[in-house]
């Protein structure tokens, strides 16, 4: 039944279209959402967000986000979960048993169209989670159609990995797989009015299909897309507005760790520039869902040094993510099958993030793509500890200062274009800087300046 609803579902909104989705034929589908290019991500995780862990109680934190300066919600899988082969009591977030439906525990499909309209009207957007690859040992799909799995030598469907026992593999060399999800993924846009998609691993899914599908959807809204990936393969079409900057996120963490020195972000930064489209967005970030639960918390990997790197994900060229719980300075590691709903305290880091999405918005700076003002790395005499960068435009001028050792430092600047009057943005303090300027920066201080 619920495939023949599906149906008459889609047969319905190919002749009618939906309220308040306007169809857009003539919509470049590499091209970005304007609104997506100053935007901060803030990824939303229901099940812990708050002791009921539904839509309708997360709804009551739209405001206080929107205050922070969030402006895209990503909502982790919104879809029913699984439950043979579950893992804990709960289970994973990706198994997903029905690509239409909405999990219970968060609430109903009306529920969840109320908290997209709640943000679109303060301004925000949403994108939800997509889980392409694979799905639950007890999806319908697997007895509608066991040959959209992928089988081992034994003729048995298998999961995509060893250790994920709890997801069945699909198989897209099967042009059905290829309509159906395509087709599911419309229904969310046209049906809730939805602004995008997170695509889990999105590079274990063909490119075929990304490149096929997302054109489809774009059809029916220009959407922000962000694909869990690394690869530059995956923005050889355009069509992935975004990917992870895991290659970035790593040498943060062994620069925290006495592992890496500064010099390491020079090269993350000049092999983005070689291998990635000028205007292919890297999702900078210092935690998420999977780091927080599997790797550790921000503040057990980065330590003291927790916000200057949060700071750096903010002023890097790319756009920048902040994950549920952060500015509450949250330091648990979350669990992933379970309820563990989080203790918010007072919101501490609020401040600090929301001063960071301002100067995101505040001028096209910190734009995530080409038109974002130009990085000019500044050399100093302290380049292993200090990293000094400017962003700039015709107009505008951004200096950042970053100490990214446990010691104090003391350093001149080398090199020219700095000199100015700048307000430093988290202390509302001036400073006038020459060239061969002599700065002292204390164990992981910050300073972010704009040239007045």
């Amino acid at each position: 039944m619920k495939q023949l609803s599906f149906l008459l579902a889609a047969l319905f909104f190919a002749l009618t279209g939906c309220k308040g989705t306007s169809s857009n034929e003539n919509t470049d589908p590499a091209a970005h959402v304007e609104w997506s290019r100053n935007a901060t991500i803030y990824e939303v995780n229901i099940r812990q967000y708050t002791p009921e862990g539904t839509f309708k109680a997360f709804e009551a934190e739209l405001p206080r986000l929107q205050k922070m300066g969030v402006k895209i919600l990503w909502l982790m899988p919104i879809n029913p979960l699984g439950v043979k082969n579950r893992k804990g009591s709960l289970g994973s977030y990706y198994s997903v048993s029905d690509f239409l439906e909405v999990n219970p525990e968060y609430g109903n499909k009306q529920d969840f169209t109320n908290l997209v309209k709640k943000a679109h009207d303060l301004g925000m957007k949403v994108i939800i989670d997509w889980v392409a690859n694979h799905t639950s040992w007890d999806n319908q799909l697997i007895t509608k159609h066991p040959e959209w799995y992928k089988k081992d030598s034994a003729g048995n469907i298998k999961p995509p990995v060893a250790d994920w026992t709890d997801v069945a593999a699909l198989d897209y060399s099967q042009p059905g797989l290829h309509e159906y999800m395509t087709d599911a993924m419309i229904y969310w846009v046209k049906e809730t009015d939805i602004d995008g998609f997170r695509c889990d691993v999105a590079g274990m899914v063909p490119v075929a299909f990304w490149n096929s599908a997302i054109p489809a959807l774009k059809k029916v809204k220009p959407l922000f897309m962000l694909a869990e990936e690394e690869s530059p393969k995956i923005h050889d079409s355009g069509y992935f507005d975004a990917s992870y900057s895991w290659q970035l996120f790593h040498i943060m963490n062994g620069i925290a760790q006495g592992k890496k020195t500064a010099t390491a972000i020079d090269s993350s930064y000049a092999s983005d520039l070689k291998k990635y489209p000028k205007d292919a967005f890297r999702m900078r970030f210092t935690s998420n869902h999977d780091e927080n639960s599997w790797n550790g918390t921000e503040f057990e990997r980065l330590g003291e040094g927790a916000r200057t790197f949060a700071v750096l994900s903010f002023t890097f060229p790319g756009i920048p993510l902040i994950y549920t719980g952060q500015e509450s300075a949250l330091n648990k590691r979350l669990k992933f099958f379970d309820k563990d709903t989080i203790t918010w305290g007072n919101y501490p880091l609020d401040s600090f993030y929301a001063t960071l999405t301002g100067l995101k918005t505040k001028n096209n700076l910190l734009d995530a793509g080409d038109k974002g003002g130009t990085f000019i790395k500044v050399p100093t005499t302290s380049d292993q500890f200090v990293y000094i960068f400017m962003r700039k435009t015709d107009k505008d001028q951004m200096l950042v200062l970053l100490n990214l050792s446990a010691r104090d430092q003391n350093f001149t600047l080398k090199g020219s274009g700095v000199a100015g009057s700048y307000g430093e943005a988290f202390t509302n303090t001036t400073r006038t800087f020459k060239d061969g300027e002599k700065c002292s920066l204390k164990a992981w201080e910050y300073q972010v300046y704009t040239r007045k």
